[in-house]
């Protein structure tokens, strides 16, 4: 892909920094923090912007539990209500899974997660925010 596209940060991807933040923390590597705001930086959003197809199709991954079949549906329900031709991607870094939502002209930022916990945060992952 030659053209960059437009990275975007949502106020609910802010927020699962915050969280992250205080769960690195309590698990007592407060520096881990500042690793991951440099490796999102200076690797993931460069890359994004590059290639924002790199991340898996979120929607076309196997569930394992009845929570995570719950929140595939509510990502389902809000593309269809925002009627995007939006594709929701998951980008796998070492310990943590980002969540983005990739649009013609823009990509959206929407959640963030260590793998230890337990599941995406889709509060408030409006694009629009």
């Amino acid at each position: 892909m030659s053209t960059r596209v437009a990275v975007r940060i949502t106020r609910n991807f802010e927020r699962n920094l915050d969280e992250i933040e205080t769960f690195l923390t309590h698990a007592d590597v407060p520096d881990a923090f500042d690793r991951l705001l440099d490796e999102l930086s200076e690797q993931v959003i460069p890359t994004l912007e590059r290639h924002p197809d790199i991340g898996r199709d979120y929607l076309m991954r196997p569930t394992d539990s009845i929570e995570a079949q719950l929140k595939r549906e509510a990502v389902i329900g809000l593309l269809n209500a925002r009627d995007d031709s939006g594709n929701i991607r998951e980008y796998v870094l070492k310990h943590y899974l980002i969540l983005y939502l990739w649009l013609p002209e823009s990509l959206h930022l929407l959640a963030i997660r260590h793998q230890r916990q337990l599941a995406f945060d889709l509060g408030r992952a409006d694009p629009a925010s």
